[in-house]
């Protein structure tokens, strides 16, 4: 009985988070209720409040869950089996572009869309953001890093600078997405980028 109480438990969390992360990738943070969560995810009040103290409590574990999520659909993408570092960089991009399908909330970030909002209202949640999109960033910069060594040992950037690059590139192209109201500019904008990291690795190979 202990253990069911707790499968209901841990249930019930899953719900309110994955609530929040459509609702708060549709309406942004701030338009976000707690009203809205709970019925979202067909629970009462007295469920949200057994689980966080507030909003703001449940946007930093909805930030945690997401990159887990990412982190999951990332590790396991068929990029990896590139033996190049550089292929891997250029289908990593490929893979992003790949994603870019559905309605806008299930292919834009959730940190992306909650750090405009919050970074200078809640830390807290700022903070959250930031840790899972650099921990994204250094997921790259191994590959970037032995890229370079292999094809531009002499150029004057850095892999952590790059890799956050591709990050700030596609945030950018999210934003623009949102703008224009839909998935073909953020491609562009990826195919780009694709464009730009062979150029800077290619240029050094002669």
């Amino acid at each position: 009985m202990p253990a069911q109480h707790e499968s209901k438990q841990h249930e019930s969390k899953a719900r309110l988070l994955d609530a929040a992360l459509h609702l708060i990738r549709a309406k942004g943070y701030e338009a976000t209720s707690v009203d809205e969560v709970c019925e979202s995810a067909r629970l009462t009040k007295g469920s949200f409040f057994h689980h966080f103290d507030s909003k703001e409590e449940l946007a930093v574990a909805a930030a945690q869950r997401f990159g887990e999520k990412a982190e999951g659909v990332f590790s396991g993408a068929a990029y990896h089996a590139n033996a190049d570092p550089l292929e891997r960089l250029l289908g990593y991009i490929e893979f992003r572009r790949s994603l870019l399908k559905g309605e806008l909330p299930e292919f834009t970030c959730l940190l992306g869309t909650m750090v405009q909002e919050t970074y200078a209202t809640h830390p807290s949640i700022r903070k959250a953001c930031d840790r899972h999109i650099s921990r994204h960033a250094a997921m790259l910069e191994a590959d970037i890093a032995e890229a370079k060594k292999r094809h531009a040992p002499r150029a004057r950037w850095s892999p952590a600078s790059l890799a956050l690059f591709t990050q700030a590139v596609i945030q950018g192209a999210f934003v623009l997405a949102k703008a224009k109201q839909g998935p073909e500019i953020a491609d562009d904008c990826l195919a780009h980028l694709e464009r730009y990291l062979e150029l800077l690795f290619w240029q050094h190979t002669e």
